[in-house]
């Protein structure tokens, strides 16, 4: 079992996120000074170009949101368009399986979460150990929580 680490701990895939702010801010400049040196554009033109810009690099901001908090609570997890708050004893099991593109949270309700801040995409032993981290955590919360369920 891990160390446990001091909560608040925030868990998200920082190289994933960093190409794509990067390639964000990247298109962004490209796709503007395109727009700046096309003498034959009208002003129209120009905008038109930027705010394509900015609803590219909003998209990739989008993309680069997935984190997981965990702190004395419980879970946040944060997914492209969502956010959760869950509670230790609602975590039955932190899943992150062989091919799983990120981890899942089975839940006390019999559904499963997926928690896309932490998947193993460009730094997969960097997801395993987050995922085995934050298993340990909510094993770790939950046998402190004496009205846990068990399924």
């Amino acid at each position: 079992m891990p160390d446990l680490p001091t909560l608040p701990v925030t868990f998200r895939p920082g190289h994933t996120r960093a190409v794509l702010l990067s390639a964000g801010v990247a298109i962004f400049v490209v796709i503007t000074a395109v727009a700046m040196l096309l003498e034959q554009l009208s002003p129209g033109e120009r905008l038109s170009f930027i705010l394509t810009a900015v609803l590219l690099f909003g998209v990739l901001l989008l993309l680069a949101r997935p984190k997981v908090v965990a702190d004395e609570s419980g879970v946040t997890v944060v997914n492209i368009a969502s956010s959760r708050h869950l509670h230790w004893a609602e975590i039955v099991q932190v899943n992150l399986r062989p091919g799983d593109p990120w981890v899942f949270l089975n839940l006390s309700d019999g559904t499963s979460l997926p928690a896309l801040g932490i998947q193993p995409g460009i730094a997969k032993e960097r997801a395993i150990a987050d995922a085995r981290t934050l298993r340990a955590l909510a094993e770790a919360r939950s046998a402190d929580d004496p009205g846990r369920h068990h399924s």
